[in-house]
């Protein structure tokens, strides 16, 4: 083996290490337009801000729950979690933001990009992957939302 192609194969299998993983679980229909989100007073605020405004863009009600309040406080119920990394300049490395309805999780959406290593795509404006997260974890907005049962 030439040492061109050794330092090719190291170069890409030192790579594959450097992954960025995204998976989405949109929600699943629900009769309510109202989103509640518990606070999570670890995560920086402007994760919160962004996340109710793109919620809010997309027709839901929002409201906000303190930290700590039961996932049966409101019919539907989100709680977040992301932490920031430090490489050369600070970024999103991970967020994890789930949906429940009822108690019951019905959607997850989660970005990690811990192992990022030398991928250059982990430098993204957090407010832009909040939203993009968002977006896939609720598709459409709330004017397709099923309209609640009359008894």
């Amino acid at each position: 083996m030439s040492s061109k192609l050794l330092y090719a194969t190291l170069f890409l299998l030192g790579l594959s290490g450097c992954a960025i993983t995204q998976t989405v679980k949109p929600v699943e229909r629900f009769e309510s337009k109202e989103v509640c989100i518990i606070e999570n007073l670890a995560v920086r605020p402007g994760f919160l801000d962004t996340y109710k405004r793109v919620l809010s863009e997309k027709g839901y009600l929002v409201r906000q729950l303190p930290p700590g309040a039961n996932f049966e406080d409101c019919p539907i119920t989100s709680t977040y979690t992301a932490n920031w990394r430090w490489d050369l300049a600070l970024y999103m490395a991970f967020a994890d933001i789930r949906v429940y309805n009822k108690g019951q999780q019905t959607g997850q959406a989660l970005y990690d990009a811990l192992s990022g290593g030398a991928n250059m795509g982990k430098f993204i404006k957090g407010e832009v992957k909040i939203a993009e997260l968002v977006d896939q974890l609720f598709p459409g907005s709330a004017k397709s939302v099923a309209p609640a049962e009359k008894p």
